[in-house]
């Protein structure tokens, strides 16, 4: 479980297809190597992924052919920035939303444009993931807890301001660019619930 509030940028070493399916991601993440152990969960671009290696500064994962398939990270390129975020620990102040690192679709940027010092995101999404979001909700893109400011009837809109861009991987993404979306778990288990009880 994380909360979508990105700990680290660190940067993609290299991303090595595996010959029986899936790839090996090794990224570089000085802060974050030293806390983690093999086992350990942490959140790369929204995408709860395993360590399999943490030394030297780098973090290495297995990635799944599932994985390579329901999300952008088969995308990824040397010296890209990536998000990271290690998972939850009991006790600990929840600051964003709880992000289960589980990804819904892949999305695409359609615009981005500048609003005073923030910059405002319009997502295309599906039909299917739009009715999972409310305005003034929560939404994970590539892992950043952010809120929903507004809905269209295929896509989006989300604000960020100059810290979120700093410190993620939003403040370099342009029209045409894919992010994983994750929407809310909460809403996810009530729409299911409703659902069940043929309330739809």
């Amino acid at each position: 479980m994380f909360s979508g509030i990105i700990e680290e940028l660190g940067k993609v070493r290299e991303l090595t297809p595996k010959a029986e399916g899936g790839a090996r991601l090794s990224v570089g993440a000085p802060a974050l190597a030293k806390e983690c152990a093999v086992g350990d969960s942490v959140a790369v671009n929204g995408v709860c992924l395993t360590v399999v290696g943490a030394a030297d500064g780098e973090l290495a994962f297995d990635l799944s052919a599932e994985t390579l398939r329901v999300t952008d990270l088969g995308e990824l390129n040397p010296l890209d920035a990536i998000n990271l975020e290690l998972s939850l620990r009991v006790g600990e102040r929840l600051g964003g939303h709880f992000v289960s690192g589980h990804i819904d679709e892949v999305g695409t940027i359609v615009s981005r444009h500048e609003e005073g010092d923030c910059a405002v995101f319009r997502i295309s999404a599906s039909v299917a993931l739009l009715a999972l979001i409310v305005e003034r909700g929560s939404i994970a893109v590539d892992g950043i807890s952010l809120t929903v400011t507004g809905l269209l009837s295929d896509a989006f809109e989300v604000v960020i301001i100059p810290h979120t861009a700093k410190m993620t991987t939003l403040g370099y993404k342009k029209p045409g660019d894919d992010v994983n979306l994750e929407a809310d778990m909460i809403g996810k288990y009530v729409a299911k619930l409703v659902k069940e009880q043929n309330v739809l």
